[in-house]
């Protein structure tokens, strides 16, 4: 039974999907194809429909039929040539017509058949136009369409394979969407972030506002303490904006892990001091025994005259010199340097972007010149960042008296060193010989600047050099390729 219904339904579609295969047939066979062709087999049915009513001699009017042809006209014509193909058929149609013609019916006969016809061609000719710009936009619709799926399947890839954290939330905190690398930075088990509150893991975003439909969109990056789902805490680098959609506000935030950095910072930073200290301290032991052994030739002249013999605070004061020049020679040992290959580009870029607002603030006219393919050099990069900071800065105070304030930053390689020359016309040095000494007198600061300079390069082979120049001067840093440095330690080895 069911075997039977089931072929007269399928049967049943079977005739509807034939029956709309042959009108689409006979759709395509008027008014497909190019204008020639539809011109031409309209002009084969006007003929056809012409001869037919000449050869039918009865009272039938077949005129109706040329709104077919019409038809097929009006989706290929402008107005005034569907006007003419009208005027055509109501001239066949009135002349192969049964109807007898006079001045009163005819007219009005005529007039109707060309309102008609014509009516008939101006119709398709609309709904043909309307056709041609509703499947025109469907087609723009359809690659739109297209655009944004393919946009939206790169996005969607692009944030699910980002190593940042980007986390997107509601107004009131809750999490949206989360990608995979902002469940890892926060320890939190796969598709578990969505509903949660972004505030529990990032309190600092609690203090952006959304509420206010009033306020301006923000656009900002802040540095924060972030907390993991194990409670374990750790430094953010927070980058978010808030937008407004039809649902309500959102914030979208992108999160770094910034504590490797910090680490990083704070132990080259120790380096540096411990590094700076012990050079210091060098410097003011050896101060110290120069001052000691002045002592100890006084007090030796003294005792050899005899004059203070048996004087217990004479003795006492021999003993105190004695000490102190013990203490100074205590043989404190520079930290193990710390050198491997730098770029040297790469960090004259950085220190660019450190003093650039220093320079710009005190008006100075800065050049750099740095020469492409410079090779890696040896160097521990904290200290020979700290000694270029140096030279510009002390460049820098000289200018500080000066109109006219230019300052040349030029990397280069001669030979076999790769020279780094900082000159400025800042009036030079009126004692060059006393330049590297520590506790310079007259020094605007410690007078330790250049000493600790000279003191770090020397630690990985380096050297600085100071030059007089007209109205200005020039130090120049010697540094040795890395490659060169690799081939002295492997020959030193094999001795």
């Amino acid at each position: 039974m069911s075997g039977g219904v089931s072929d007269i339904y399928n049967s049943g579609n079977y005739a509807a999907l034939a029956g709309a295969a042959s009108e689409m047939d006979m759709y395509d066979l008027l008014f497909k194809g190019d204008k020639r062709s539809v011109l031409l087999r309209a002009g084969v049915l006007i003929a056809a429909i012409a001869l037919l009513d000449w050869w039918v001699v009865a009272e039938v009017l077949l005129g109706f039929l040329y709104l077919v042809p019409m038809l097929m006209v009006g989706s290929v014509l402008n107005r005034w040539q569907i006007c003419a193909v009208a005027g055509l058929c109501t001239f066949l149609a009135e002349t192969f017509s049964d109807l007898a013609w006079n001045l009163r019916s005819g007219i009005s006969r005529d007039v109707l058949y060309f309102a008609a016809f014509a009516g008939a061609g101006f119709l398709i000719r609309e709904v043909s136009r309307n056709r041609r710009v509703t499947e025109e936009h469907l087609h723009e619709i359809e690659l739109q369409s297209d655009a944004r799926r393919d946009a939206e399947e790169q996005l969607r890839i692009l944030i699910e394979s980002s190593p940042v954290a980007i986390i997107t939330a509601d107004s009131d905190g809750f999490v949206l969407t989360a990608n995979e690398a902002a469940h890892r930075l926060l320890g939190v088990p796969q598709e578990e972030l969505q509903g949660r509150s972004i505030h529990r893991h990032l309190p600092a975003l609690a203090n952006i506002s959304m509420q206010d439909s009033s306020q301006q969109f923000l656009r900002a990056v802040m540095q924060a303490r972030g907390q993991r789902e194990d409670g374990e805490t750790f430094l953010a680098d927070i980058c978010f904006s808030t937008y407004r959609t039809n649902a309500g506000a959102r914030l979208t935030a992108m999160v770094l892990d910034a504590s490797e950095d910090l680490r990083t910072h704070e132990v080259s930073g120790l380096h540096q001091l411990l590094a700076g200290s012990r050079i210091a301290i060098g410097a003011v032991s050896h101060e110290i025994r120069n001052v000691c052994g002045a002592i100890a030739v006084v007090y030796r002249n003294l005792e050899r005259e005899g004059l203070l013999a048996g004087n217990k605070d004479f003795e006492a004061l021999g003993s105190l010199a004695v000490a102190l020049e013990r203490v100074a020679n205590l043989n404190l040992r520079q930290a193990t340097t710390e050198a491997t290959e730098v770029d040297l580009s790469i960090l004259l870029d950085e220190l660019k972007i450190v003093v650039a607002p220093s320079l710009q603030e005190e008006d100075v006219e800065t050049e750099w010149s740095v020469m492409p393919g410079l090779p890696l050099v040896w160097a521990d990069r904290p200290s020979l960042m700290q000694v270029f900071l140096n030279l510009i800065t002390n460049s820098v105070r000289a200018l500080s008296k000066r109109v006219n304030r230019a300052l040349s930053i030029t990397a280069r390689r001669e030979n076999d060193r790769i020279l780094v020359e900082v000159a400025d016309n800042g009036g030079g040095v009126a004692h060059p010989e006393h330049l590297f000494h520590p506790f310079q007198a007259g020094a605007e600061a410690t007078g330790l600047g250049l000493y600790l300079s000279q003191a770090f390069l020397h630690s990985f082979g380096g050297e600085l050099r100071y030059q007089s120049i007209p109205d200005g001067a020039r130090f120049t840093v010697s540094l040795t390729p890395a490659a060169s440095s690799e081939e002295e330690e492997q020959c030193n080895k094999s001795e």
